[in-house]
């Protein structure tokens, strides 16, 4: 069974970083595409940032980018999401995603398109 562990999540301060670690139960090359979405209290879930083994290329959502980045391990099967300058609307249970089906960069903001979910980790900003 394919698995995707999140961790690293935790209370920081606004202005604060964290770095989250998604380590996969196979190689992480297998994937078309692997990353992460959020999900706020009270709200949908949302793309923060993705990255295709197809061409290397990554999405970022508007709210994060310049502040989050994603990278990928490959010898070590894990992504990571480093997020700096943090804000308290970043609040939310942070899940890592992947898929092995060719999704469009478009698709890459749409829940369904990935097949495989982590249990998700908790960031909280906060002062």
């Amino acid at each position: 069974q394919v698995q995707l562990v999140e961790s690293g999540g935790g209370l920081v301060q606004p202005g604060g970083s964290l770095r989250l670690s998604c380590a996969a139960s196979r190689s992480t090359l297998d994937y078309y595409a692997i990353g992460w979405f959020r999900q706020a209290p009270g709200k949908d879930r949302e793309v923060v940032s993705c990255i295709s083994n197809n061409d290397g290329s990554t999405y970022d959502s508007d709210s994060v980018k310049g502040r989050f980045t994603i990278s990928a391990d490959n010898a070590k099967n894990t992504v990571y999401l480093q997020m700096n300058s943090l804000k308290p609307e970043d609040t939310a249970v942070y899940y890592c995603v992947a898929t092995a089906w060719p999704i469009t960069s478009a698709s890459m903001t749409l829940p369904q398109a990935f097949e495989v979910w982590g249990q998700g980790t908790l960031v909280t900003v906060s002062s």
